[in-house]
């Protein structure tokens, strides 16, 4: 009997290894190519019934439509979000998995550490004592102590997150659409409506998913409402956030500091060394300059325990598929 045939997109080395470590007990013929998914590479995919793929894939009508016409069955995504793929276009002809979560702790850690490299600017003392200036002027921060971080989203991240402010001794608030008032108690914070939230926070955490009532809910707007000098972080979803109005915040001081561990945009840079070229999007290139602004290559989630996670959900999703079993992390495309 034949092995499974699967094809991987998008992949990079360290994906290459968790795969072949883990796969190894099922009986998978796994081909791994570097380049992403898309209408220009969606011919790839004959002689293929299982395709593996990415975040920043681009899962569109044609690519559906060549990935429908080559037979494939199943796209088994190794990530959360499905914002990439146009589900409607799908029209059942293939069934769509994802891996819903793998480790909430290495993401709300990860926030955690961009509030303190913003803070205290050690992005920024790192560069300089490199070059041998140990001058401090300039990187002032302040307590956390007794200071009011807002959380808009509070799920499973958001609440790890919670329970490591609250070591540092800060108020929170949060908001969600569908409050869990039990868990606002047992961890010590309190629920507000979103206004509230952008006048009382020094600090904003996004840590929600990107729906149509969400996007670009960081915008002209809620900045005007929020505290001057406020700190916005982002480790959820890159359309959180109008960049634009981002930029105009940053320039006229109304933000204080911006942590961004995604970006609308990203999937043209992200993951990918652009070391020997000149960044074309003008505005990541405007939200780099600023002294303020930390940006990283949507990285929040990788730990060895995340990748871990997310490998053997996928190997797991796939051999489910093959036994006719329920598939539990199946995305509806209703």
């Amino acid at each position: 009997m034949s092995k499974t045939k699967i094809l991987f997109y998008d992949i990079k080395n360290y994906d290459k290894d968790f795969f072949k470590k883990y796969g190894n007990g099922y009986d998978f013929d796994m081909t791994f190519l570097k380049v992403k998914l898309s209408e220009e590479t969606a011919s790839l995919t004959k002689g293929f019934e299982i395709v593996c793929a990415f975040a920043n894939d681009t899962i569109d009508k044609a690519t559906i439509n060549i990935m429908a016409e080559n037979g494939v069955k199943l796209l088994a995504m190794r990530c959360a979000g499905f914002n990439n793929i146009s589900l409607a276009d799908i029209k059942n002809r293939f069934k769509v998995v994802r891996v819903p979560a793998y480790s909430p702790h290495s993401i709300a850690e990860y926030t955690m550490g961009l509030i303190l490299s913003l803070n205290r600017k050690i992005h920024k003392a790192y560069a300089r004592t490199r070059e041998g200036n140990f001058s401090i002027d300039g990187f002032i921060g302040y307590d956390l102590y007794q200071k009011t971080v807002g959380i808009i989203g509070a799920g499973k991240i958001a609440q790890i997150l919670i329970k490591i402010l609250k070591g540092f001794g800060t108020k929170v608030i949060a908001y969600d659409p569908y409050p869990n008032y039990k868990v606002a108690e047992e961890l010590g914070f309190e629920f507000v409506d979103l206004d509230t939230l952008y006048k009382e926070a020094n600090i904003i955490s996004l840590n929600c998913p990107l729906t149509p009532e969400t996007k670009y809910m960081i915008n002209r707007r809620s900045i005007e409402k929020m505290k001057p000098g406020v700190m916005i972080v982002n480790t959820g979803r890159g359309a959180l956030i109008d960049s634009a109005d981002l930029v105009e915040g940053l320039k006229e001081k109304k933000i204080g500091a911006a942590g961004l561990d995604v970006y609308e945009e990203e999937e043209d840079y992200f993951f990918e060394d652009k070391s020997t070229q000149v960044i074309e999007d003008d505005i990541l290139g405007r939200l780099l300059s600023f002294h303020n602004v930390l940006i990283t290559s949507h990285q929040a989630y990788f730990t060895e325990e995340a990748v871990e996670a997310i490998t053997k959900t996928t190997l797991q999703n796939i051999q489910d598929f093959l036994d006719g079993k329920e598939l539990i992390n199946e995305v509806s495309q209703k």
